[in-house]
């Protein structure tokens, strides 16, 4: 696996997504309790940056049209999303959270 730096943890607010762009790639980084999650920035349905949703537990949603991704998986959970996102591993190294966007979680469609 091949990690990269993402952010700081002490960056990351509880339930408040953080957008970072790894090389070419947008993430939104969130925090839930002891729980973090790394996932492509963009939701599925239309163009629209999901760090600038709102975050419930490990779902975060779409503000545009209220689509839900489950942090852990990238599957849709409402409407009108129906094709999931790339979620990708992350790991803590000291103050630092690390992202592998070379091994998704899940294989979403491109």
């Amino acid at each position: 696996m091949s990690f990269v730096r993402a952010c700081a943890v002490g960056d990351l607010e509880d339930g408040k997504p953080l957008a970072v762009t790894l090389g070419d790639i947008a993430v939104a980084v969130v925090r839930d309790g002891d729980d973090y999650y790394a996932i492509y920035d963009e939701c599925s349905h239309a163009a629209i940056p999901l760090s600038e949703g709102d975050v419930e537990g490990c779902f975060i949603e779409c503000w545009l049209h209220g689509s839900r991704f489950d942090l852990r998986s990238g599957e849709p959970t409402t409407l009108p999303a129906f094709e999931p996102v790339a979620v990708y591993p992350v790991q803590i190294d000291g103050d630092d959270l690390l992202v592998d966007l070379e091994n998704p979680i899940n294989n979403p469609a491109a």
